[in-house]
């Protein structure tokens, strides 16, 4: 069995070098948890089909093509190498956490699953959200569908030591990624002066993380024995309103200040259910996280991207890669149908 390094030789002088698999590696998240462990030093390896060209394998991490759904696929590409760390990144369902337990039980000394933020109860009975706050999500599949697999995670890990540690990000992004009910079609309405759809009064709170700083806790725990069995939420602590996170696209926009016509997020839910469980499971409720229980571990975690400079870096991209910007024109006339309904009323 591989074993874990003290926490002394895990921050003594960074991290210690660990061989790493990241199953995935081309995601907001993983891709820029990918660029730090090889930054850090360690011996990266990413399993996946190879087919994300907006996120490159990270440079000098070793890369390996398989079916991460065929076991197969997985086994014959890895053959009987193991690992110190291990991270799905692209675990869903109880299946897949299944099937991990099943070919990472000897291979590695910690096995990291990607959870969600979403897991936390919803509505919060009480803020800040911790670790121990109760994991119920009665809005959103994909959701339950992360806390089964922490269930059997769990369960593994007490029965036979499966040495999980679980990690449960809220909205990460990169420049790639527009945090908004509408991405690109909620930018395009905003530079051509129409109204935006913003869910409830859009006083709600949210929290936005980089994925450049994510990746510092994410890695920093990374051959932590104290991270073995345990939960870990990993978010920026900067929360906004709603409100105040349109008008703040809309300046790195370059649009005028923005028209928000406020939508009950039931509604919203109704008229574009493409947008409603992970409105109603997680958006429409004010979430606000402690991170004091990774700060502990991970000291280098401390956040440096706040979300307006992260809005203008993904104005930039956009603007750089006009292909990707992408008019939902079914989202687009359902904006308009509800803004022409409130305008009624």
């Amino acid at each position: 069995m591989v074993t874990l390094m003290a926490p002394s030789a895990a921050h003594s002088t960074g991290n210690t070098a660990l061989s790493v698999l990241f199953v995935g590696g081309t995601g907001v998240i993983s891709a820029a948890a990918a660029e730090r462990a090889v930054a850090v030093g360690h011996r990266l390896t990413v399993l996946n089909r190879g087919s994300n060209t907006l996120r490159p394998a990270a440079e000098g991490a070793e890369v390996l093509k398989a079916d991460v759904r065929d076991a197969a696929s997985v086994r014959a590409a890895l053959g009987n190498r193991m690992f110190d760390v291990v991270v799905d990144f692209v675990a869903f369902t109880a299946d897949h956490a299944a099937a991990d337990i099943e070919l990472f039980t000897g291979r590695t000394g910690q096995y990291v699953f990607i959870s969600s933020a979403s897991a936390y109860q919803k509505p919060p009975a009480r803020l800040p959200i911790l670790e121990s706050t109760p994991l119920r999500n009665p809005f959103w599949q994909y959701s339950r569908d992360k806390i089964a697999c922490e269930d059997l995670l769990v369960k593994t890990y007490r029965e036979n030591g499966f040495p999980v540690t679980i990690i449960r990000p809220s909205h990460t992004y990169d420049r790639t990624s527009i945090a908004l009910t509408g991405g690109w079609t909620d930018i395009a309405r905003m530079r051509a002066g129409k109204p935006v759809v913003v869910h409830g009064d859009g006083t709600s709170l949210w929290t936005l993380t980089h994925a450049s700083d994510f990746a510092k806790a994410l890695v920093g725990l990374f051959g932590l024995p104290q991270a073995l069995g345990d939960s870990f939420t990993i978010t920026s602590d900067e929360y906004l309103p709603w409100n105040r996170i349109y008008e703040i696209f809309a300046e790195a926009a370059g649009a005028p200040a923005p028209q928000l016509v406020h939508i009950a997020s039931d509604t919203i839910a109704a008229a574009a259910p493409e947008v409603g469980p992970s409105l109603l499971g997680d958006k429409s409720h004010s979430l606000i996280f402690d991170n004091s229980k990774v700060k502990a571990l991970v000291p280098e975690f401390i956040c440096t991207v706040p979300f307006a400079l992260g809005a203008r870096q993904i104005l930039n991209w956009f603007d750089a890669n006009p292909d990707q910007q992408i008019v939902n024109e079914g989202l687009n006339a359902t904006f308009d149908q509800l803004i022409a309904m409130a305008g009624r009323q």
